[in-house]
């Protein structure tokens, strides 16, 4: 149970720096390229341990891994139009 608590903290530790990173000042493509890399640390130490990827074959891990990110890019394809076509509309129409 010790390795479960300390990996929640490793995860509470991330989720308030971004939580902090959304607040602070900084630029937009550094708060961007801080939070890619926050979420996919997060998502590795997710993988690791509750997943238990950690003790198993490289090729199991790269199936899991290849796999959350082709449907993670087909997820992004498909919603990237609404999200611009959204924003056309707000742009032409104004918001609600």
């Amino acid at each position: 149970m010790r390795g479960y608590w300390i990996t929640w903290a490793v995860l509470l530790v991330f989720t308030l720096a971004m939580l902090w990173a959304d607040t602070a000042s900084i630029p937009r493509l550094a708060f961007v390229a801080f939070m890619v890399v926050a979420m996919l640390t997060k998502a590795s130490i997710i993988g690791a341990n509750f997943m238990h990827l950690r003790s198993e074959r490289a090729g199991i891990v790269l199936t899991v891994v290849i796999g959350l990110l082709v449907t993670a890019t087909v997820l992004y394809v498909l919603i990237v139009p609404d999200a611009i076509r959204i924003r056309e509309m707000v742009e032409l129409y104004g918001p609600r």
